[in-house]
């Protein structure tokens, strides 16, 4: 269990010296040789890439479980604790900057790209363009040449709303999970950690099926002017971390089933639901400005 015995713990524990962040270096570069190959048609690159990935897994693997021992034998105390909250925090706030990036983009197109694109100064250049938004109508799409196809533009309904429904429920069974740990409820705990897991996988079936419908029927891709590019790496890219944040829940909720974590003591639960919740309230923003706006 999480409780150590009284006085083993000490002030900061300071690691032995460790081969894993060698390791994980060895595996970035042949992930970054093996993508840099690959896509300047060196086929050989994409099996340096899967080798790279697997390499990297394997590490993460070996890597989180030393961790978990050492949490787990007592060697952590309240110094190392608050050293986690602090890297969490500063974590959960890069992210933030990362997706505020990215509305910052959605939002410069919208409101400055665009309309100066149907300004007075461009009108030789682009006679008929219509400086409106989304840029799917005739003549929209800054592409007089016509080298954006026709598309349709993707609505609330009614798919990402049963997402948004998906999100917001596992931030509820999240929750209550975390409030039963804290009374030391563990088949309460387990049971509601399952269900926010379950949540987490049918979100990511929704959204794969939700791009399929976009390049089946709406003919909506990544090329498909600003609008396409923008809703696709908006989407994507939360998506990837509704699946990071998925994955850091089960290995939670697989710790729990091996009693791991107690009332008093469970940073590594509390660092998972900040992430999620997190990736929650990313989602309804995105929901209200690419999907209503």
């Amino acid at each position: 269990m999480s409780t150590s015995v009284h006085g083993t713990t000490p002030y900061y524990y300071v690691p032995q010296p460790s081969r894993h962040p060698a390791m994980m270096a060895l595996g970035l570069f042949f992930v970054i040789l093996g993508a840099g190959m690959w896509i300047n048609g060196a086929e050989w690159g994409r099996w340096s890439l899967f080798f790279g990935l697997a390499w990297i897994a394997v590490v993460l693997f070996q890597w989180f479980r030393d961790s978990v021992r050492e949490s787990e034998s007592g060697l952590y105390g309240r110094k190392i604790d608050l050293s986690y909250r602090w890297s969490m925090s500063w974590f959960i706030f890069s992210e933030v900057m990362f997706f505020g990036a990215f509305f910052t983009a959605l939002w410069w197109m919208r409101a400055h790209s665009v309309p100066a694109l149907a300004g007075i100064e461009n009108a030789l250049l682009w006679p008929d363009f219509k400086g409106v938004w989304p840029t799917a109508a005739p003549g929209v799409t800054a592409s007089p040449a016509g080298i954006v196809e026709p598309f349709q533009t993707m609505t609330p309904f009614w798919l990402p709303t049963i997402n948004t429904a998906l999100l917001l429920s596992s931030g509820v069974t999240l929750t209550i999970a975390h409030h039963a740990l804290r009374e030391n409820h563990r088949g309460k705990t387990i049971a509601f950690m399952w269900a926010t897991v379950v949540l987490g996988i049918v979100f990511l079936c929704v959204q794969g099926y939700e791009y399929v419908h976009a390049y089946r029927d709406l003919n909506l891709k990544l090329t498909s002017g600003a609008y396409g590019s923008t809703f696709f790496m908006l989407t994507g890219f939360h998506g990837f971390h509704v699946l990071v944040g998925m994955l850091m829940l089960l290995f939670i909720t697989l710790r729990l089933h091996r009693g791991h974590f107690s009332a008093d003591r469970h940073f590594g639960f509390e660092g998972a639901a900040w992430y999620w919740h997190f990736v929650d309230v990313v989602w309804l923003g995105l929901y209200v400005l690419v999907y209503w706006l």
